[in-house]
């Protein structure tokens, strides 16, 4: 028939009808699924950052266009749709929303607002924008290492859960690991430990967990518990260089965050998240390339027998059995950069998701180097 095996896979993820593997959502059976292209390949292929490579959508590109002409105005009244939009979705009432600059500010802004001169309690490793920025200010980071199955040690956290704890960081699901907690544990930790001292829960990977009905704790928030949840827009959206995202609060709590935040969401910013929260095509698209990219990746760990977990994020975390050091600087040379260190896990290698073509290439360099 004269067709390769990629141009069959390529041809059957946009065909009409078919079921997204990490979400609920099924494309049209009459209609046939729109076609992002990609960013050119160019240079170092980055697969260290989890970032989408066919984002931002046409839609979101036509919108930032479109807003340049308001770029003399100040962004507030825009600002006010998109808390609108953002409302609607969690649904929530407007006043429990924080707009930011990325989710990176809403976690520096709520490690400053509830762990400053006090302990932010937190496993390792993790993401570390919050502890990191906090501790400048003069906060005390209590680490709690993971389980031996890699998982957040709820028990040992809330064990040491003190007056001295200003805030309590979970990410679910965790950055480098990919894993995500029980929903009955995350649930019943959230709700016991936010009646002592605050408890954040970084939900930027949820879009792409792959478990039905898995809880968000905005339902936390919705029941006026001291949770907070930050969301954004740089993942599956592709608005990683945008910087938007955002913060779900209990009013009261939402005031002192907002309080607190600097940047101030941009006006190309604000209409660019406006267009992909409306945009329900690009984020089908992104989840379907999102499960193709880890099925070759996965694929090809097998065929290395190296173990890696289970992924409900735009990455995979697998176990290299080398230095990731010398793996990092091995897969540069081929081209391909891959994620930083995450220690006491030397030997550990996070790759994130990147294009058909750009995963071909990584599994290429990968059985070179490790095979």
């Amino acid at each position: 028939m004269g067709i390769t095996r990629r141009d069959w896979i390529k041809t059957a993820s946009l065909s009409s009808g078919m079921a997204l593997l990490g979400g609920n959502a099924l494309l049209n059976p009459l209609q046939a699924a729109p076609t992002y292209t990609p960013r050119p390949l160019a240079g170092m292929i980055r697969l260290g950052s989890n970032e989408n490579p066919y984002g931002p959508s046409p839609a979101m590109r036509a919108a930032m266009n479109a807003a340049f002409q308001e770029g003399c105005r100040y962004p507030w009244s825009s600002n006010a749709s998109l808390v609108k939009l953002i409302a609607a979705k969690e649904g929530v009432p407007e006043d429990h929303i924080v707009t930011v600059a990325g989710s990176g500010e809403g976690l520096k802004v709520a490690g400053l607002t509830f762990g400053q001169g006090r302990e932010i309690i937190s496993c390792s490793p993790t993401f570390l924008t919050m502890m990191e920025y906090a501790s400048l200010w003069g906060t005390d980071i209590n680490w709690v290492p993971l389980t031996k199955d890699l998982d957040f040690n709820l028990e040992e956290i809330e064990k040491r859960v003190s007056y001295e704890t200003g805030l309590v960081f979970l990410c679910n699901p965790n950055n480098p690991t990919g894993k995500l907690l029980p929903a009955e544990q995350v649930l019943d930790f959230c709700e016991t430990v936010s009646k002592r001292t605050v408890v954040f829960s970084d939900e930027a990977y949820s879009d792409y967990i792959t478990e039905p009905n898995y809880p968000s704790m905005v339902q936390l928030v919705k029941k006026g518990m001291d949770v907070v949840v930050s969301r954004t827009l740089s993942k599956v959206y592709g608005l990683a260089g945008i910087r938007v995202g955002y913060l779900i609060a209990r009013p009261e709590l939402a005031a002192k965050l907002r309080q607190r935040v600097v940047a101030d969401t941009n006006i190309m910013a604000i209409e660019a998240g406006k267009a992909a929260l409306q945009d329900q095509d690009f984020y089908r698209f992104s989840l379907q390339k999102n499960n193709e990219a880890k099925a070759i990746l996965t694929q090809a760990l097998d065929e290395l027998k190296l173990p890696y977990l289970p992924s409900h994020a735009n990455f995979v975390f697998f176990q290299s059995g080398r230095d990731i050091t010398q793996l990092n600087a091995e897969m540069a040379k081929k081209g391909i950069g891959v994620g930083r260190p995450f220690p006491p896990l030397n030997d550990w290698c996070r790759i994130s998701t990147g294009t058909l073509e750009e995963m071909d290439l990584c599994v290429k360099a990968l059985k070179e180097v490790l095979g």
